[in-house]
């Protein structure tokens, strides 16, 4: 058991799960932390801002994506769908996808800060009254619960835009794409962005801003881990 953390405290389940991934990832040779545990609701709130700065050039580049290959998208989706998002954050990229699909179809934004999670879903069903919005608090890394999809539409894409997937290990890569295919089933698709080789420089300038924006998202975790595992 690492020092600083108390083993005394009674913990909920997923504070249990959190509590044994940080004292596994900080008692490695290499010290790493799963990055699922950046997104509590402030931590998300973060990431936003970190999307608006001028050095993170992701989120403009998959704009420019989206905003060119939006009809190809959606006509590769089609109609009469279950669009499940994992990751969903703010939704900002998949609102311009949403604008263009053909209804019927449901949106599924699938992300771990709940309470963030159901705020964007709200403001998504205000803004798109004819769309079905279901939302699903949960760790996209593990298998999704099939009974929670019950009533949606059968054929199924996984959406998975951004390139969040470089953050994974190839081992754990493979299981998540794995996990996508299961989930989709037989007639079902997976929609995934991927990150291509950057320099150096850029990706320093992009995870390490002038502001301090990613600085403070980073910290947030230490936050989280004093806050709800009785750490210091």
């Amino acid at each position: 058991m690492s020092a600083g953390i108390s083993t005394q405290t009674q913990f909920t389940h997923a504070q249990q799960t959190f509590l044994e991934d940080v004292i596994a990832g900080l008692s490695a040779s290499t010290k790493t932390l799963p990055c699922k545990y950046f997104y509590d609701e402030r931590g998300s709130e973060l990431f936003d801002q970190i999307c608006e700065l001028d050095e993170y050039y992701p989120t403009r580049t998959e704009l420019a994506i989206m905003e060119q290959s939006v009809d190809e998208m959606a006509e590769a989706i089609g109609s009469d769908c279950t669009l499940i998002e994992f990751g969903s954050g703010s939704s900002l990229k998949t609102q311009l996808l949403l604008e263009n699909l053909n209804a019927p179809f449901t949106y599924v934004p699938v992300d771990i800060s709940g309470d963030y999670l159901l705020q964007v879903a709200d403001d998504l069903q205000s803004r798109f009254p004819d769309i079905d919005i279901l939302p699903i608090a949960a760790d996209f890394t593990q298998p999704l619960d099939e009974r929670l999809l019950i009533g949606t539409p059968h054929r199924r894409v996984i959406y998975f835009p951004g390139s969040t997937i470089g953050n994974f290990t190839v081992s754990a890569a493979s299981q998540l794409l794995q996990q996508m295919a299961t989930l989709a089933g037989p007639g079902g698709s997976v929609l995934i962005g991927i990150d291509l080789i950057k320099e150096t420089q850029m990706l320093q300038s992009a995870y390490d801003d002038r502001e301090g924006v990613t600085a403070e998202f980073n910290l947030n975790l230490l936050t989280r881990i004093n806050s709800e595992l009785d750490a210091d």
